[in-house]
């Protein structure tokens, strides 16, 4: 249920940032370290969304990754403790 109630705010969001991005569609002035550049709003709104979405994706792909280190030490750990006991 949690994974469905993701998936429908997801897809709000998307929708909401789609529609502000459409509407948004003038030129703006973006600087860079190096120099300025002029971008259709439309670009840098979905450029932030997209990166922004990136990293949060990367940080929870992270935290599994470290949470699934966690379980296969305490399996170990868990499998030894009855391995002592039945001997």
């Amino acid at each position: 249920m949690k994974l469905q109630w993701n998936l429908i705010f997801a897809l709000l969001f998307a929708i909401i940032i789609a529609v502000l991005a459409v509407v948004n569609v003038k030129p703006v002035q973006v600087s860079y370290v190096f120099g300025t550049a002029s971008i259709p709003l439309i670009l840098v709104i979905l450029g932030s969304a997209l990166l922004g979405g990136l990293i949060m994706g990367s940080i929870g792909l992270f935290r599994s990754f470290v949470l699934q280190r966690q379980v296969r030490a305490l399996e170990k750990e868990k499998a030894e403790l009855q391995e002592a006991r039945e001997q």
